[in-house]
């Protein structure tokens, strides 16, 4: 059991080690530990989402068809999760006074998103029985990477909504939206892969093709954000020198 634990809780705590080894003045473990675990609420609360979008006939449990296999991907996945792990997200920093730096959003949503797969991946293995090393490899390939991709996307539009507010237009929907878009696209290709056969090395293909062209997105993201975060400097500076943080920024070119 300790075994399987092991390779459920792994990959994501790996990820989860990088996003924090590039923080410059690293969050509390208390509050990262904090996060893990609201993400692992997040994971439960989701189907507090997802079940009545299922019994309202927005998706259905099998795809029998493409368009199927799109509204479950969205309504019975990405806006369900995601929406749950920007809630989780919101109770964690709405009233943190750690949260002082643009990276932090970053940290949190990932450590936030990573407890939310950890959950998922524990309950992927558990029930997978005799074939729980296939699961456990399978979705640390590919399942885990993705929540960490959604993640970063989140936490990243999170800060700017954050500290730049109306400087920074659409920020406040597209840390909600883009992780949803994402994580839509990346469970329609992996239920599609299942109902076509015939393309399902075409789909898969297309699946790993997307999960490298995300990570390389979303590891420009992570050190543009850790490099943007030594430019401003720290929260406590700024405070320190009366800085505004907003009028620091306006030298940078605008984000992409």
């Amino acid at each position: 059991m300790s075994m399987l634990l092991f390779a459920a809780i792994a990959p994501a705590l790996i990820l989860l080690w990088y996003v924090y080894n590039k923080d410059t003045e690293p969050e509390p473990t208390r509050l990262i530990f904090k996060g893990f675990c609201y993400g692992g609420l997040a994971a439960l609360a989701s189907t507090l989402i997802s079940g009545p979008l299922l019994n309202m006939g927005f998706y259905t449990t099998e795809p029998a068809s493409f368009g199927e296999a799109v509204r479950i991907a969205f309504f019975g996945a990405a806006i369900p999760e995601e929406t749950a792990k920007l809630l989780m997200l919101w109770l964690l920093l709405r009233n943190c006074p750690e949260f002082d730096e643009r990276y932090d959003g970053i940290v949190y949503a990932t450590t936030v998103g990573l407890g939310f797969a950890a959950l998922e991946n524990i309950i992927y293995v558990v029930s997978a029985g005799a074939s729980w090393v296939d699961v456990a490899f399978t979705r640390a390939l590919f399942a885990v990477p993705g929540h960490f991709a959604f993640a970063v996307t989140m936490g990243y539009y999170y800060s700017q909504n954050h500290f730049r507010g109306k400087e920074y237009q659409g920020a406040a929907v597209k840390m909600w939206l883009y992780p949803v878009i994402l994580h839509g696209v990346y469970d329609t290709l992996c239920f599609f892969s299942e109902l076509n056969e015939a393309l399902s090395l075409l789909i898969t293909l297309a699946l790993i093709a997307f999960c490298f062209w995300l990570f390389k997105k979303t590891r420009m993201r992570v050190l543009k954000a850790a490099a943007e975060n030594e430019y401003v400097g720290s929260g406590q500076a700024i405070r320190s020198h009366g800085y505004d943080v907003n009028h620091d920024w306006s030298d940078r070119p605008e984000d992409q």
